[in-house]
């Protein structure tokens, strides 16, 4: 599981029939305190997640472990939109939240 910030969509008119229904987004992977880390990564969203959001995605064979995706062609799927989280008793993101 990876906290990710959700940054954008992708819409793509010719795709595998495999993939139809399911909305991909684009993601940039959040260290613990909420600060951007590693590349983007593009995943299926199992949980009608948006842009701006924080998310929870699984990647590799979990990936297709949600019945969004069971049996389907993904490497990254969102499996949760996060309310917050914390470290060691200090509140790290809430959403809705501004800092």
């Amino acid at each position: 599981m990876i906290l990710a910030m959700v940054t954008g969509t992708v819409v793509a008119s010719a795709k595998s029939a495999r993939t139809e229904g399911l909305k991909m987004l684009i993601l940039q992977p959040l260290d613990l305190e909420g600060k951007p880390k590693g590349s983007y990564v593009v995943a299926f969203d199992a949980v009608g997640a948006g842009v701006g959001e924080v998310v929870l995605y699984a990647s590799g064979s979990s990936a297709r472990q949600t019945p969004a995706t069971e049996n389907r062609p993904t490497d990254a799927t969102i499996f949760a939109i996060v309310d917050t989280w914390d470290v060691g008793g200090r509140v790290m993101y809430e959403k809705g939240r501004d800092d």
